[in-house]
């Protein structure tokens, strides 16, 4: 098998072992909040092939999310992106430029931050829409609801990659699917 038919295949793989995640393990955090581990594959997948794999991932399990298990639609949809790709692309974007546990660390809590202060903006701007709350509800919602599930969801997802990365790697490694 050539390199690149081994490479779609393995990011096939993975969307649809995020898609699985995010399908039957959302877990609920905080008030309406759920968790859903599918961020820590789209993650290791940035970390593998690069931060657009991590983008071009999210966005194919965050569309067939959509069509099938969401119930918030278009707008879920954007959510879903921009919270999947906040975190993991700038791991990957890190981990691309220093490939050491360091640099997979500073990455990893680098997407963390980046995820809790971009949907902080963005739950402020669309939640109001699709919850149907006024902005001002929202707003109050933003520091004692929105900060900690971000906060806990990128901790959780930063830990287990840390957990999973290089288990994974090695299977894939083993079957050669990816580079050494």
């Amino acid at each position: 098998m050539n390199s690149k038919t081994k490479k779609l295949t393995t990011v096939a793989m993975l969307c649809a072992a995020a898609y699985i995640a995010a399908a039957i393990g959302r877990i609920p955090i905080i008030l309406f909040l759920k968790y859903d581990p599918k961020d820590i594959i789209i993650v290791i997948g940035g970390l593998i092939y690069g931060p657009f794999t991590s983008f071009l991932i999210s966005l194919l399990v965050s569309f067939v999310q959509m069509m099938t298990i969401s119930a918030n639609g278009l707008l879920g949809f954007l959510m879903n992106v921009i919270s999947s790709s906040s975190f993991a692309c700038t791991a990957a974007f890190i981990y691309k430029k220093r490939r050491t546990l360091s640099g997979a660390v500073a990455g990893l809590l680098c997407g963390v931050a980046c995820m809790a202060a971009v949907m902080l903006i963005w739950n402020y701007l669309v939640a109001p829409i699709y919850m149907g709350y006024p902005r001002e509800a929202v707003a109050k919602l933003l520091i004692p609801a929105f900060l900690p599930f971000n906060l806990i969801k990128g901790g959780l997802n930063a830990a287990f990659t840390m957990l999973l990365y290089k288990p994974v790697v090695t299977v894939l490694r083993r079957f050669h699917m990816v580079e050494r």
